[in-house]
């Protein structure tokens, strides 16, 4: 069997894996497409320690090709998105609709693979960097063979982290105003949701003045190009106070309701924070190293509700945002053909992984 493996040092494709068949409450599907995400790119580089070997890749769809004898929500020859949140399903957390708060989605590597006849790890409870891969029943989410694999695969992670940060952990309002850092795959998906939402302003930020066509197809009512110009200036001249409203001993007025932080560095989160009027919250939803701190005044936080958000694979409940992201697609309200602007075999995985470097890409798509 195909696939992309992490060795430790690098990656490399190979057709020496092997894959066993699903236990009683496993699934195994065969996969027929892979979207090419940063975090794959964050194993390889060191940014999230992995252990090696291990089979990457964990924005995935495909089609189910066996099942556990306990397995009751899909059948073999059903077209499902791979969730890579392994949830229990039965802890409190789980019971009240936040399977990404279940402490069991978290390193919980296995190995249902080997390669070179040693056992491989996964990645994401899901590696879908290889022909086939083994998942938990509940990660696989049954969806309409209407959708395209090269669209659908992308639901599995980017499309759930950025309109699930808008639509289920801010919850913003129609009519509110907000700044997106970032204008990759993630960003897209959260301009997107907040076109969704119905968000007054959409001001994207990125340092490449050629995202700016992008980000304006998706939603984006604005767009700053932050190698140019100071990005915090820019937002604050774009959303100024309102006539009634001063610059006070609590910091500046006028500002964004929400800003989302799609690239995962202090300095960006920094300028998330910078840019809220008071009662503004900013989201860190990119994922820099370990250890990673950002600097920040608390009274400016404290005395005017401003607030600073984490958010997990946009707060995802999987069995209902997938459909839901499926029904949006079906009813042409959610973009994810436009998503796509690249398509390669395995073999085109490094060709991919340097257009998104240099910033040529909105999704990179992995086919079968």
């Amino acid at each position: 069997m195909r696939g992309i493996v992490y060795t430790g040092e690098d990656v490399e494709v190979t057709d020496q894996l092997s894959l066993g068949d699903p236990g009683p409450t496993e699934v195994r599907v065969a996969v027929g497409a892979a979207g090419v995400c940063h975090s794959d790119l964050s194993v390889i580089n060191g940014t999230i320690p992995w252990k090696a070997p291990s089979v990457l890749g964990h924005e995935g769809a495909g089609v189910v090709e066996a099942v556990g004898s306990e397995v009751q929500s899909v059948k073999v020859g059903d077209h499902v998105v791979i969730a890579t949140l392994a949830s229990c399903g039965t802890c409190r957390a789980c019971s009240t609709g936040h399977p990404t708060w279940c402490i069991k989605t978290l390193g919980n590597v296995s190995q249902p693979f080997t390669y070179k006849g040693e056992p491989a790890s996964n990645f994401a409870a899901t590696s879908v960097f290889a022909e086939s891969t083994i998942v938990k029943e509940v990660q696989a989410v049954k969806i309409s063979k209407e959708v395209p694999m090269t669209s659908a695969c992308l639901i599995g992670c980017g499309v759930l982290t950025g309109v699930g940060a808008v639509l289920n952990r801010a919850r913003v309002q129609a009519g509110e105003t907000s700044a997106v850092f970032g204008v990759g795959g993630v960003g897209l998906n959260v301009i997107q949701g907040l076109r969704l939402a119905g968000a007054s302003r959409i001001i994207a930020v990125d340092t490449l003045a050629s995202k700016e066509g992008l980000a304006r197809q998706f939603g984006a009512t604005h767009f700053v190009d932050a190698s140019t110009t100071d990005a915090v200036v820019a937002i604050r001249e774009l959303v100024p106070p309102g006539p009634a409203r001063v610059t006070g001993a609590l910091g500046w007025t006028g500002g964004v309701n929400w800003s989302f932080d799609c690239v995962g560095h202090p300095a960006v989160l920094r300028n998330a924070l910078d840019v809220l009027d008071w009662g503004g919250n900013a989201l860190a939803i990119g994922i820099p190293p370990q250890g990673t701190e950002v600097a920040v005044d608390v009274n400016s936080l404290a005395y005017v509700d401003r607030g600073l958000l984490g958010c997990r694979y946009g707060s995802s409940r999987p069995h209902h945002d997938i459909p839901l992201m499926v029904e949006l697609y079906l009813s042409g309200r959610l973009m994810l053909d436009e998503l796509v602007t690249e398509r390669r075999p395995l073999e085109g995985f490094r060709e991919i992984v340097e257009d998104m470097e240099a910033g040529k890409l909105a999704r990179g798509v992995l086919t079968f």
